[in-house]
Parts: structure tokens; C-alpha cells; sequence
């Protein structure tokens, strides 16, 4: 798949290709319900299938100060947007320029004029725009002046509602894995850098891999039993702390997992660590002895829910 920007030439195999677009973080049930529809539209006139979505996220461009509510980097939704059978990945880079410019001028020089595209695929709730002024129903009166057809996905809902970006937040930020897994149809994963550490994980016998949080949402702190996905495709289970560490001096916010029966050294390493349940909040302890018997009881609990989800 390939994956270009806005700023670069659009490649010429690509021009007159069915286009899926949205924010898409998280690219949930929602999500995958649009690309499945822009999908099927390409493979019906043998065209080729452009996810685009936006970086930075318009909230982050508008709210610089807003917490941290990523639920995916560019990276993970190039790799879910190429399992969703996309041929390229566009990326809008979100800037003042973009902000301004009117719902016309957007599908008239990014879409048609640049990608030469047959038809755009989004949600029905989904906007562009300056000010927002681009509605689906905006779109469908504009795309066919420029030889675009307009197409508009329902909401995919269940038992509590339409899936949304919104409820897989509230969802993590309960600590409700499962909710959350259910509604993105895999678990929410972190993607960093492993990290030196102060080395208190080994010196207690279970040793932890950091990971900086970046932009990512801020799950509930507590322990998590997760899964760890390797550069060389191994996948290993594990027990994690996400938090500030109570127990330690000074705080210090990181996701910690140990991996269960592993003993390379990763530092350095880009893994993705996916929060598979939660277990218990974080806690302080008198003394690291309690800390390590607690650690070995989260350990083994993480073992028995990983093995009973393993299929």
C-alpha cells in the first residue's frame, strides 16, 4: 500500500480511484463499515480504493491545549487501512490553510483536481470545510460538477448506540477493555519506542519494557493484562502498570508491561502493546516485597485471562 501526502505528486495509477474519507481514528466498526462501502464501489468498476484521513486531527489544530485523545497514530491506521484492502493511504496535513478553505475549494483542487477521483465515501456525519460548511448532502450537490459521486455510510450501532470514537475513549478511560475491543473489533493498542528505565522491574524480577504515552489517550491508570507485538512478529503475553508509579519516587507516566517468559533485550525496539483487560487500579505499597508478591498475583491473573482469550 502506499501511503503519500499532500504535498507530493499524486501517482497517476492511482487518479480516478474511489476514495474513503474521514478521521478514521481509531478506524472502528463505523469506520470499517465506510471503507468496506468505497471498497466494494472500486472492485465493481476495477478502480483503485484511497483511504484519506487527517493529521493532525482538526481538534488538535483547533484545541492545541485539549488532552491527549489519540486512539491511533498514522502508523496503525496504515497498517489497518492496507488489511482493509486499501491500495494507497492520503494524508491531509491539517494546517491554517486547510482550516480556511472553503467546502467547494476543498472537493474542487484536493479531490477532484488532484486525485481525479470518481466517487467519495464517508460517514453521514461527517464535515470539511471552513467553519464545517462541507455536509454530506454538500457534498453530493458539489461532487457531480466535478464528476465525483457521493456516497454516505449510516452509523453501524449496537445495543448502546452508534459506534463512535467518543465511546471507545469513555470506554478506556473506565477501564472497560472489553467495551472497547468490541466496538474497534481488536483492542486498543500503544505503538512506542522501548525506553531505558530506572531498572526496578528487573531488580524486582519481572522486568518491563517503557513506553512513552505521546499523544495517545490516557486509559485508566491501573494494570493491564496485554499483549506485546514484537519487530521480529513475535506476539508475547504479559502483565503492565500504566500510570505514575506510586510506589516510586519521583512519578514518572509510562506503560510499563512485562512479558511473560522473555528475556531479549528491547531497548530501542518500536513495539505495540495492546491492553487486553484491566485488573486493578494502581496502588502503593510498604516496601517492595509486598510490591513483588502483588506483581506475581497480577502476573498470574494476566496469565489466566490471556490463555482463556486466546483464540
Amino acid at each position: 500500500m502506499e501511503r503519500l501526502t499532500s504535498g507530493h505528486a499524486f501517482p497517476d495509477d492511482l487518479r480516478g480511484g474511489v476514495i474513503a474519507l474521514g478521521n478514521f481514528d481509531g478506524f472502528h466498526r463505523g469506520h470499517q463499515a465506510v471503507v468496506a462501502h468505497a471498497r466494494a464501489l472500486a472492485a465493481a468498476d476495477a478502480r483503485p480504493l484511497i483511504v484519506a484521513t487527517f493529521d493532525p486531527h482538526p481538534v488538535r489544530f483547533f484545541h492545541p491545549d485539549a488532552p491527549p485523545f489519540r486512539l491511533t497514530t498514522l502508523d496503525q491506521r496504515a497498517r489497518l487501512f492496507a488489511q482493509a484492502g486499501a491500495d494507497a493511504m492520503l494524508v491531509f496535513h491539517f494546517d491554517a490553510d486547510l482550516a480556511r478553505e472553503s467546502a467547494e475549494d476543498f472537493v474542487a483542487d484536493r479531490i477532484a483536481a488532484r486525485t481525479g477521483a470518481s466517487a467519495v465515501v464517508t460517514g453521514e456525519d461527517f464535515t470539511f470545510g471552513r467553519n464545517k460548511t462541507g455536509t454530506v448532502a454538500v457534498l453530493a450537490e458539489i461532487g457531480p460538477h466535478y464528476g465525483i459521486a457521493a456516497h454516505a455510510v449510516a452509523p453501524v450501532g449496537d445495543g448502546s448506540g452508534a459506534v463512535s470514537s467518543s465511546r471507545i475513549r469513555e470506554a478506556l478511560q473506565a477501564g472497560d477493555c472489553e467495551t472497547a475491543t468490541a466496538l474497534l473489533t481488536r483492542p486498543f493498542a500503544i505503538q512506542g519506542l522501548v525506553q531505558h528505565g530506572d531498572k526496578l522491574g528487573r531488580e524486582l524480577g519481572f522486568p518491563t519494557a517503557n513506553l512513552d504515552m505521546g499523544k495517545y489517550l490516557r486509559p485508566r491508570y491501573g494494570i493491564y493484562a496485554v499483549r506485546g507485538h514484537l519487530p521480529d512478529g513475535r506476539t508475547l503475553g504479559g502483565a503492565a502498570n500504566l500510570g505514575v508509579r506510586p510506589s516510586f519516587d519521583p512519578p514518572k507516566e509510562l506503560l510499563e508491561p512485562h512479558f511473560f517468559d522473555f528475556a531479549g533485550d528491547l531497548y530501542g525496539a518500536t513495539i505495540e502493546v495492546e491492553l487486553v483487560s484491566f485488573l486493578r487500579p494502581e496502588a502503593k505499597y510498604d516496601g517492595l516485597d509486598a510490591l513483588k508478591a502483588q506483581i506475581a498475583r497480577d502476573c498470574a491473573e494476566a496469565r489466566a485471562i490471556l490463555s482463556s482469550r486466546s483464540s
